[in-house]
């Protein structure tokens, strides 16, 4: 999280509060019920949030039913792939707006005269991070030539040279499909876990 710069060391502002954080540790396995990974994340106390003090708007586009349907459709009428991408741990992409301090997670030691967390980025369980993380994607993909689609917000059209890419977002989950390499198109950044439909 220091390496992606999701937060920086603070000292808490007068009149200012710092969120609880707490550490989720899960064990990821394989198939055969082996052990793959630890994992560990690190998550805010979001429910102690107060409205327009540690947040103002927390709603996010989800992709319509409908437009998954027509997608998919169109994707096996013309022939073209689908590729379900997993952007790993998308919420910590998002760049917060309001100022948040959380406090400094069980384990975790700062060097100097700070007593808490300034979040740069949203970390999962804000009440903004979905919404944060949803206008960063929509920055990137908007800034790498995609148009937004006036029928769903989630659904994102980009056509070069004759080659036509359709995105869909739903959260973190990405559907591609079009007729040339979508993945030229996006780069390889913040895609992973590549699996072909």
């Amino acid at each position: 999280m220091r390496l992606r710069g999701v937060f920086r060391a603070a000292k808490l502002p007068n009149g200012q509060r710092a969120i609880g954080t707490k550490w989720v540790f899960k064990i990821k396995r394989k198939a055969d019920g082996s052990i793959e990974k630890y994992k560990a994340r690190l998550v805010a106390k979001g429910f102690k949030q107060k409205y327009g003090i540690d947040y103002t708007e927390t709603f996010s586009p989800v992709v319509k039913y409908v437009t998954l349907r027509m997608i998919i459709a169109i994707a096996k009428y013309f022939g073209w792939p689908l590729d379900q991408l997993d952007v790993v741990t998308a919420f910590l992409y998002g760049i917060m707006k309001e100022l948040v301090f959380c406090a400094v997670p069980e384990g975790v030691d700062l060097d100097g005269d700070f007593d808490c967390l300034e979040l740069v980025k949203a970390i999962y369980g804000l009440k903004q991070a979905s919404r944060v993380w949803n206008e960063t994607f929509d920055e990137f993909v908007c800034s790498i030539g995609f148009q937004v689609s006036a029928f769903d917000p989630c659904l994102y059209v980009k056509i070069v040279d004759g080659h036509c890419v359709l995105v869909l977002v739903y959260v973190d989950d990405v559907l591609i499909t079009g007729t040339a390499s979508a993945r030229s198109f996006l780069g390889s950044s913040w895609w992973t876990a590549q699996t072909a439909a």
